[in-house]
């Protein structure tokens, strides 16, 4: 299994980071996704690609509850870190109303950047959407071409929204522990999505699943969404692991990017 979004990089787990790789790779995760949020995660996301840079594969963006008045000064960096090195996507990069409406033009003006550089660059996009659906997928669809493609991350929309970005002919949808919450409506949406659209994340330290959730998240938790997902379209979970698995290297940049250049 690919977990296609974690952020085991934070202080969540620096007193037992080691064990729960361990049971990550237990579990059968092969590779993590490390989602960046802003200029204060850099360094910790990078130093622990580095640790082994087979396992973890680290995504550059600017998170949108990062988005302030100064924004621009901001994707500076992201620009520098897009020239220096190679990374598996810009990402986590996107919409989010939830907390805060104060900057939602400069959210726009800022994902709308970061979308043309994904064009520019070559490189899917891992989006975080929090009621801004519209506003989200429009700027995506202002963009969208032969070669844009990503990860819709933490889905949990209606079959009109899904059918929105099938439609968009590159993107997939991240499926977390919120496809096994009791008041999830994934388990109604979902079998109207085929397979073919579907990557496995955790969000880690976040949006644990069943039986652990109120707990902090971990990457070994993708086996309970992916034993999940198995009840939902009625296959096998290893059919389910490894048709996710191929979903997920089609749309990143992973197995392709040299250790050494990262």
């Amino acid at each position: 299994m690919i977990d296609t979004h974690s952020h085991i990089y934070l202080e969540e787990f620096d007193a037992d980071r080691a064990a729960v790789i361990e049971r990550a790779m237990a579990v059968g995760v092969e590779h993590i996704v490390l989602p960046n949020v802003d200029n204060t995660t850099l360094t910790r996301m990078l130093h622990l690609e580095a640790t082994d840079p087979v396992f973890f594969y680290a995504a550059i963006g600017l998170h949108p509850t990062s988005v302030t008045a100064d924004f621009e000064k901001e994707l500076v960096w992201v620009k520098q870190e897009l020239d220096c090195r190679p990374y598996c996507a810009i990402g986590e990069v996107g919409m989010d109303l939830y907390w805060d409406k104060t900057f939602v033009t400069e959210q726009v003006r800022a994902f709308e950047q970061q979308l043309r550089w994904a064009v520019d660059y070559d490189l899917p996009v891992i989006i975080h959407v929090r009621d801004a659906f519209e506003l989200a997928i429009a700027s995506v669809e202002k963009y969208n071409n032969a070669s844009l493609k990503g990860i819709f991350h933490s889905f949990g929309g209606t079959v009109e929204e899904a059918q929105r970005i099938m439609r968009l002919g590159g993107f997939k949808m991240g499926i977390n522990g919120v496809v096994t919450f009791k008041n999830s409506t994934l388990g109604s949406v979902l079998p109207h999505v085929p397979l073919e659209y579907i990557v496995l994340e955790t969000d880690a330290p976040y949006l644990t699943p069943v039986p652990y959730r109120g707990k902090r998240n971990e990457s070994a938790y993708l086996e309970y969404i992916k034993n999940k997902l198995a009840e939902i379209y009625n296959l096998s979970p290893e059919e389910i692991a490894k048709k996710t698995f191929q979903n997920s290297v089609e749309t990143l940049k992973i197995l392709t990017l040299p250790a050494q250049s990262r």
